[in-house]
């Protein structure tokens, strides 16, 4: 039976660059010599790929090297469960995870590395007002318990980044550099990252997301309509500034696998009719004029008359748009007719080579589209497009039915949600919040499924939630999400924090903006529910707090070295419970934490079974030497019952056995059964 101590590897977060190592001695195993990289015979190995001129195009800082050193640097930290703050703990598959993102994302590498289908952050944009976090090389975990008061009780205040301080740009990608080299191991192989930023760090983010994640992974920039030049910035346009009116949001894939999944388009309405749609297929499969077939319909006929668009006893289909405007009958008619309105269009690549009649349109399926092929007299193939194909329910502000167009990198109009965005949530926290319809349609557009992950590490006021809450219950999906918030501190005395302190002292809670985040989460829940309530649907959330291991290290600066000594009989620190161990136990075995749980109590012995059987925890205090063999075989015959897909671990409490007889038998008779891989705290 092994112990498991603080230093041992299977009780840290990922040794990334043990993996990295790892993955480069499979695919050259030539350029390792005693366990070492031979960088001569490595480029050897790669020829021509190397790079070796002194100056090199890319972005450089001051720290670079040591922010990606911090990425590479394992995390001591774990994961405490604090189920008095979630909502459904026993049955919710989403996480919000209370701590510095930079530990956290570390801490998820062994249980969701590739895992996660879309990452969605919206970090501090670095405008002299934004807190950036002061990441500590040496021992990040007791930096995040002394900044965040949970040492000594009083946090400290974050300073804000301001221009003057002379590391404007270097401090804020020393904290991204490293968050984003973590985010990308996280992401599965058909996965998405967005990243929203205004102009001050938009430039340095590109170049930051191309080294990261690699130029042939770059897919656009969505330039999102965030306000309109109105108000007080009329007066700054009038005199001839260029007002700014978009933020943005880079959009990088995880590699090329993401363009096998099929995409959702997006779609804008459009107010005028496209009078290229002016043709009418019949019913016969021959083709006549939507002009002529409008003035058959007597309501139709009526207002073309009453409106003085009939000119010799025919209607211009040019003055289709002034007609829609006045007359209602006609905005009927053509939504009742929309497969038989059409217009002329290229045949799809799929249609090459298909045989259809002279002078008769048949439906032809391609592109997940229904077009209509016929052939011309001279052989030529042509294809009609229905008005059905473009008239749909918009992704607007306000959705309407309709002609739309298929959005591209301008997204428009969200400067409407803008003047609501303080309201949604129902929490009082206005900074730097964005839509909830800005993530859902991200989320649309990357089109994620059931059971997926979308992760937010930059949370907020906890708006991806929500998104994610809200786009379920619109589609009866089960996507699931993962939340990461920074306990900031919030000051009443500041006037842009008092609205959320005070709004956190009305509730009950602690000042800090993690508890808008859990806040806002229990509150869109409830919406979700009560304005669906036909919806089932996962609206929970469990909620775990960053701290340091429950794992106890050697104190080499102990005085009373017999104290010590005693202490160290158990690895696990006594304010512990065993909801935490097992939290731990979950993060460094590699996981889901909201994977399912079962007890069952053996020779008077509480046993868990973790997933279905592939984590078994007994952490009874006490285990005599009469009781180890009945223990064992209990459990042996418990994970017979359960039949895990692979290999099981049994972890026990080392210092609940009465002796090390008592450990090697209960070793050799688990062994004996196939339980091979058991340790003790």
């Amino acid at each position: 039976m092994q112990k498991l101590n603080p230093n041992d590897p299977e009780t840290m977060s990922a040794d990334i660059v043990s993996e990295n190592i790892m993955h480069l001695k499979a695919i050259f195993p030539e350029a390792f010599v005693e366990g070492k990289v031979d960088f001569d015979v490595l480029k050897q190995l790669l020829g021509g790929a190397v790079d070796e001129r002194e100056e090199k195009y890319g972005l450089n800082w001051h720290g670079k090297r040591k922010a990606r050193q911090l990425a590479l640097t394992p995390s001591t930290g774990t994961l405490r469960p604090c189920p008095e703050d979630s909502v459904a703990w026993d049955t919710t598959r989403n996480l919000m995870i209370e701590g510095d993102n930079l530990e956290v994302l570390k801490l998820l590498q062994k249980s969701y590395a590739g895992k996660i289908k879309v990452i969605y952050i919206d970090p501090p944009y670095n405008t002299g007002k934004d807190y950036v976090y002061p990441d500590d090389f040496h021992d990040n975990i007791r930096n995040y318990l002394r900044i965040t008061g949970q040492l000594s009780g009083d946090g400290v205040s974050l300073t804000s980044n301001t221009e003057t301080s002379g590391r404007f740009h270097t401090d804020w990608l020393n904290m991204m550099y490293p968050r984003l080299m973590l985010a990308r191991d996280l992401l599965s192989d058909d996965g998405v990252i967005f990243v929203s930023i205004d102009d001050s760090e938009a430039a340095n983010l590109k170049h930051l997301l191309v080294e990261v994640f690699g130029e042939d992974n770059y897919i656009d920039t969505l330039a999102v309509e965030m306000s309109t030049t109105s108000g007080p910035k009329t007066v700054n346009a009038q005199q001839g500034t260029i007002v700014k009116n978009v933020e943005f949001v880079h959009v990088f894939r995880r590699s090329a696998e993401f363009d096998k999944r099929r995409h959702t388009p997006l779609l804008d309405g459009i107010d005028s009719y496209d009078t290229h749609y002016s043709l009418w297929l019949r019913e016969d499969g021959t083709l006549g004029t939507l002009a002529e077939m409008m003035l058959t319909d007597e309501h139709v006929a009526a207002d073309i008359s009453r409106y003085g668009f009939l000119e010799r006893d025919r209607f211009s289909i040019n003055n289709l748009n002034k007609l829609l405007a006045v007359s209602e009958a006609t905005q009927k008619f053509i939504e009742a007719n929309l497969a038989n309105i059409a217009r002329m269009d290229r045949p799809p690549v799929a249609a090459t080579g298909a045989s259809t009649p002279v002078g008769r349109w048949e439906p032809f399926e391609a592109d997940h589209r229904t077009y209509y092929l016929t052939t011309l007299e001279n052989g030529i193939l042509q294809a009609l497009m229905p008005l059905s194909l473009n008239y749909r329910l918009s992704d607007d502000y306000k959705p309407r039915f309709g002609r739309t167009v298929i959005r591209g990198d301008l997204w428009k109009g969200f400067h409407q949600d803008m003047g609501n965005v303080a309201k949604e949530g129902d929490v009082g926290y206005a900074n730097g919040k964005k839509p909830v319809r800005l993530i859902k349609q991200l989320i649309k557009w990357a089109n994620i499924k059931d059971d997926e992950l979308i992760l937010d590490f930059f949370a907020g006021s906890g708006t991806t939630g929500q998104a994610v809450m809200e786009l379920n219950a619109d589609d009866n999906a089960a996507r699931r999400f993962i939340l990461v918030q920074l306990p900031e501190p919030l000051d009443p005395k500041n006037g842009e924090q008092k609205p959320a302190a005070e709004f956190c002292d009305q509730i009950g809670k602690p000042r800090f903006i993690s508890e808008l985040t859990k806040e806002r989460l229990r509150r869109a829940g409830k919406k979700v529910q009560n304005g669906a309530p036909l919806f089932t649907g996962d609206i929970g959330f469990r909620v775990f707090k960053l701290d340091t291991s429950n794992l106890a290290p050697w104190d080499t600066a102990a005085t009373d070295v017999e104290q010590s000594l005693l202490a160290a009989v158990s690895n696990v620190k006594e304010e512990r419970t065993e909801a935490d161990i097992t939290s731990e136990l979950l993060l460094k075995l590699g996981l889901d934490l909201c994977v399912s749980t079962d007890h069952r109590e053996i020779a008077a012995k509480t046993v868990q079974s973790i997933g279905a059987g592939a984590l078994l925890v007994c952490l009874a205090p006490q285990i005599d030497r009469s009781e180890v063999e009945s223990l064992a075989l209990g459990i042996v015959e418990w994970h017979k019952d359960l039949e895990p897909a692979g290999e099981s671990s049994m972890v026990f409490l080392d210092s609940a056995f009465a002796d090390d007889v008592s450990k090697t038998n209960m070793t050799a008779i688990l062994g004996q059964h196939g339980l091979l891989k058991v340790r003790s705290l």
